[in-house]
């Protein structure tokens, strides 16, 4: 048993960072208590985990060659990396994080896949772009068509509020069919899991982060880098929830962390670009730097020591 406790660790670090993702913005402009948030993220994140998580996992897992032992250092090191990122407040990528970590037991043992790292690293650049235009869209187009409904004071928070709920459902459901994979996924490859036991324990381990550690970098994402209205809030969820749903459907884990930043940006340039907060961006896009390099940096860290002591 004792390989699978790093992929719990790496769970709960998992939940406790990109929870942030999907309510921090409803959560932020007080539409959803945090109670709430919480149990529906867990709810969706588990359905989206079991019904469509095993999807990114081959991708994952071709990355590099893995046995009990590497697969424990893998995820034990992505883990080590996003708590420390949870403890900043940092929103972090646990995609990153693990893929950096299987780079470097892929140069230890031969050579990793360098065209599937590729492939990677394309979506990943795309991730941030592909939210944030979908976010300025959204936004333009279902303006004109709520426009009548939300311009009502009785009706617009009731409105605004049950949208919020229903995207943040969705971007839960999204987060789990593309993130779980990075948990438990390793173990896939291993030969020590189904992808379906994979997807129910990682998305159990992910589930237990949202419900304990969540709320800090919730506020984050959803106060920090620019102010957000309701409509806003809701706007920036649903752009984070379709492009992370559909890089699920060519198998590839992506960031959510980015996909909310760049919906948030995007929405930010549409409206106002003075009202972004150029240091929190910074702060935050440091992190997308760091986390592959932190995961391949602790994996070495963790390799070295293990072959010292054991």
């Amino acid at each position: 048993m004792w390989p699978f406790t790093s992929g719990a660790v790496l769970g709960w670090a998992l939940g406790a960072n990109d929870a942030s993702n999907v309510f921090g913005t409803a959560v932020a402009t007080r539409l959803i208590r945090f109670r709430t948030a919480a149990i529906l993220l867990i709810i969706f994140l588990l359905i989206g985990a079991v019904h469509e998580g095993p999807k990114c996992m081959t991708t994952v897992n071709a990355v590099a060659q893995t046995t009990a032992t590497t697969a424990f250092l893998a995820t034990l090191s992505a883990g080590v990396v996003m708590l420390i990122m949870s403890v900043l407040a940092l929103p972090a990528s646990s995609s990153q994080a693990v893929i950096g970590a299987l780079l470097f037991i892929g140069c230890t043992d031969g050579a990793p896949d360098w065209g599937v790292l590729v492939k990677i690293g394309l979506c990943w650049l795309l991730t941030p772009v592909s939210a944030g235009l979908l976010s300025a869209l959204l936004y333009a187009a279902l303006g004109v068509l709520m426009r009548p409904l939300i311009s009502h004071v009785i009706w617009r928070t009731a409105v605004l509020r049950y949208a919020v709920i229903l995207t943040g459902c969705y971007g839960a459901y999204s987060l789990g069919s593309n993130n779980v994979a990075n948990v438990f996924g390793v173990y896939v490859g291993a030969g020590m899991l189904s992808a379906q036991s994979a997807a129910v324990y990682g998305g159990l381990t992910i589930a237990l982060g949202v419900a304990t550690y969540s709320r800090k970098v919730m506020m984050t994402v959803g106060r920090d880098i620019v102010p957000l209205d309701a409509f806003s809030a809701f706007i920036s969820v649903l752009a984070l929830a379709i492009s992370t749903h559909l890089f699920t459907q060519i198998g590839v884990p992506v960031s959510s962390t980015q996909a909310v930043v760049g919906s948030v940006l995007g929405l930010g340039v549409l409206k106002d670009s003075s009202k972004i907060n150029m240091k929190i961006v910074g702060r935050i896009v440091s992190g997308w730097v760091a986390t592959p390099l932190a995961g391949w940096l602790v994996c070495l860290l963790l390799f070295t020591l293990m072959n010292v002591f054991i």
